[in-house]
């Protein structure tokens, strides 16, 4: 080989070594740069990740150190969730029970704070159709409530409530009479003043009895007329209680009550020991502390009193044009409702859990046909039964064949269908009470007799009680006895109680 082409050849060499040295400074004076890069720039291949460069062990760090970060907020927000369900779970716990009930110038008084905007309170007294001493004297106080008083005129009760933006109600059951107010906080002491001015100073004036309370009464009347499945409801009472629980809610046509009845009723109903005060949304102390500056009931009468339940049943047909064809059909007994008897109501309710889906109960198969379950339960005694209604005197007839059926087979449950008879029973209960009017209808009475479980969880607890052998043996009882049945409609085609087996 000649010199020269050697000559060349070194010289070529030289040349691409110094270009790599230049490549080499090159490449490590960009590894000394600042790389910000994305968490997602980790790549992994088969089953080994490649960390040889500078490079991408800054990235693996950076990505390892967002991991910790979003680990550790993922930890507080767990924490944050868990406080907040504890915080739910005790207010949830407090809206569920009263205070115990302590005792404000001769009547109780109990309060859930449940940190609502609203407060809500009510007078519940034990001045239903039960305790009254004349037909009709019970429906007409309820509608003489909020009217004139020592304190303001019924147009200035109206007006001064609407001015603070309250709602005043007055409700009536078979047993107990519910005067409530309910309004924004800040105006408690309003309010409760005007709760106090009813019972303590009402006037009862005949001219506002003749021109107020008597159209009400009137006009609550036709509305029962025209309703066949209150009206059924009225009349199975009357059959199965006949006094006491059987005087109907409603005051008879053209009634024969004066205002002085109602005042002397009322002198009654308002006694001290007769009636208990319910607060929501606002503590017992702040409750027991107004009620003490507010006017106070001066009666001195004794308190209504009425003879222990007894259940009769029976038949009664009504004919009636233009309504939908009604028939109840219940048992009726005596004595503290148990358990057993709502999960038997929640039994025989042919309703599906889903809305608009297809009952598979056979009381539903008829067109247009509808039927609930019909559970009441009062102090000393309850009515169970089911309704049915349809446009047809034939569908409601092959209904209520079905419904006997239904009534007869309940001693003989599943323990499937009695586990979920019971779970719809809870939850019917913790619904019922989910509202104000619920948590008075369901504990307010139990404050009213002065007992001690005035918690929504031990009412629920009960029902986890009930066991096949109690169910049946309830069921069982139920169904020895007379059953109350009522037809309205086209009495010439609806069935007699014999007709379907009963």
């Amino acid at each position: 080989m000649s010199r020269t082409r050697l000559s060349n050849i070194r010289t070529n060499n030289e040349i691409a070594s110094g270009r790599l040295r230049a490549i080499r400074s090159r490449i490590t004076s960009f590894s000394t740069w600042p790389v910000c890069v994305p968490r997602t720039n980790i790549v992994v291949r088969g089953s080994s990740t490649s960390f040889g460069s500078r490079a991408s062990r800054a990235r693996f760090a950076r990505a390892f150190f967002g991991l910790i970060v979003l680990s550790m907020l993922l930890v507080q927000r767990y924490k944050d969730w868990t406080q907040a369900t504890s915080r739910a779970s005790l207010r949830l716990a407090r809206r569920r029970s009263f205070a115990t009930a302590v005792d404000v110038g001769g009547f109780k008084v109990a309060a859930i704070e449940n940190n609502q905007p609203t407060v809500a309170v009510t007078v519940l007294a034990k001045a239903g159709p039960r305790y009254q001493q004349k037909p009709g004297v019970a429906h007409a106080l309820k509608n003489f409530a909020f009217k004139s008083t020592a304190d303001r005129s019924a147009l200035g009760t109206v007006r001064e409530s609407e001015l603070y933006g309250g709602v005043l109600s007055s409700t009536l059951t078979r047993e107990h009479l519910a005067l409530t107010a309910e309004f924004l906080r800040g105006d408690e002491e309003f309010f409760i003043n005007v709760l106090a001015s009813v019972i303590a100073s009402t006037k009862y004036y005949r001219h506002e009895y003749e021109e107020l309370v008597l159209p009400a009464v009137e006009s609550e009347v036709n509305a029962l007329h025209r309703d066949p499945a209150t009206h059924a409801i009225e009349l199975a009472h009357a059959l199965a209680f006949r006094n006491g629980l059987g005087a109907s809610l409603f005051a008879a046509p053209h009634t024969p009550v004066t205002a002085t009845d109602v005042e002397q009723f009322a002198a009654s109903a308002f006694a001290k020991g007769n009636f208990a005060i319910l607060g929501s949304g606002i503590s017992q102390s702040a409750l027991s502390s107004l009620l003490q500056h507010a006017p106070t009931s001066q009666s001195t009468s004794s308190a209504p009193t009425t003879a222990p339940s007894s259940y009769s049943g029976g038949e009664s047909r009504l004919e009636t044009h233009g309504l939908p064809q009604t028939i109840f059909i219940g048992y009726g007994t005596t004595g503290a409702p148990t358990p057993e008897l709502a999960a038997l109501a929640a039994h025989l309710d042919p309703n599906p859990s889903v809305k608009w889906a297809k009952s598979a109960s056979p009381i539903l198969v008829g067109e247009n046909t509808t039927a609930q379950a019909v559970y009441l339960p009062y102090s000393d005694a309850a009515l169970v039964g089911l309704l049915v209604q349809g446009p047809t005197a034939a569908g409601v007839r092959e209904a209520a064949k079905a419904a006997v059926a239904a009534i007869k087979g309940t001693s003989g449950v599943k323990a499937e269908q009695l586990k979920s008879a019971v779970a719809k029973a809870k939850f019917r209960l913790a619904a019922n009470a989910d509202g104000r009017a619920g948590i008075v209808e369901v504990l307010g009475s139990k404050v009213l007799a002065g007992s001690s479980e005035t918690s929504l969880d031990a009412a629920i607890a009960s029902l986890d009680k009930v066991s096949s052998a109690g169910f049946t043996k309830a069921a069982g009882e139920l169904i020895k006895g007379k059953p109350t049945y009522v037809a309205i409609g086209d009495t010439q085609a609806l069935p007699y109680a014999d007709e379907l087996g009963l």
